[in-house]
């Protein structure tokens, strides 16, 4: 992937920033995104391997800042040859209880935000030919997931938007795909109590947690030209949790 250009969203920390690190090792230019100041401390890791790259502080529900993030990308490299949508996030709740803003916040960023960036970016990989799209979906769009029927709805989502996609682009050398985690080791999980951990793992055969670098991994040959023929996909990252 030496000398591509990638747009990663939510990269400021978490597995998202552990896929911005892994691109850059391969000499990926990056362009990072999120809404939290500490994107700039992701940049300057991102920069020991890929001193090219650049970050922007931006919100995904708001298309004046994608186009202008994209616009951005445009001006410094020229060319967009991979989106990673990795950012998202979680309002749980009871669907019984569950607020209309809890539903909608989350279908803005998980679903809505995805569809505007990509519409966004198609442009210019069009014009070249060449595209690697990678959505970051995750096994409970594929299980169902008690008190998470927005994310769930997102992800699921996501999968079917991704496939469409994939049917659209293929014959300009664009590929689309998901990455779906399962229990992945993050400061998240780390909070959860040992019993909690214990009945996690009793759902996933190889009897541990992924780590956010088995996640990036996935991204990563996802977003390769060694995956050229692979369109239309979900990759499931989760130790034998689910098995489609």
């Amino acid at each position: 992937m030496e000398g591509r250009v990638a747009i990663v969203t939510g990269s400021s920390s978490g597995i998202g920033r552990v896929i911005a690190n892994a691109m850059a090792r391969q000499k990926v230019r990056l362009m990072l995104i999120s809404n939290e100041p500490a994107i700039m401390d992701a940049l300057a890791e991102v920069r020991e391997h890929s001193p090219e790259s650049i970050a922007s502080e931006a919100n995904v529900t708001d298309p004046a800042d994608l186009a202008r993030v994209v616009d951005q990308a445009m001006d410094v490299f020229g060319k967009v040859d991979i989106l990673v949508n990795n950012a998202g996030i979680t309002r749980d709740n009871l669907l019984m209880r569950m607020k209309d803003e809890e539903w909608d916040s989350v279908l803005a960023v998980n679903l809505t935000s995805i569809f505007r960036l990509t519409r966004l970016v198609l442009k210019p990989m069009m014009k070249a030919r060449y595209g690697r799209i990678v959505n970051m979906a995750s096994v409970v769009g594929a299980t169902g997931n008690p008190g998470q029927a927005n994310y769930v709805a997102s992800k699921a989502g996501l999968m079917g938007f991704t496939k469409s996609l994939a049917a659209e682009v293929a014959s300009r050398n664009i590929t689309a795909n998901c990455v779906a985690p399962g229990f992945i080791r993050t400061a998240m999980t780390d909070k959860l109590s040992p019993k909690a951990k214990e009945a996690i793992l009793s759902r996933v055969p190889m009897g541990e947690m992924g780590t956010p670098d088995d996640v990036a991994n996935a991204v990563c040959f996802l977003a390769a030209d060694a995956a050229r023929y692979i369109t239309g996909e979900t990759l499931h990252v989760n130790g034998g949790m689910y098995m489609g």
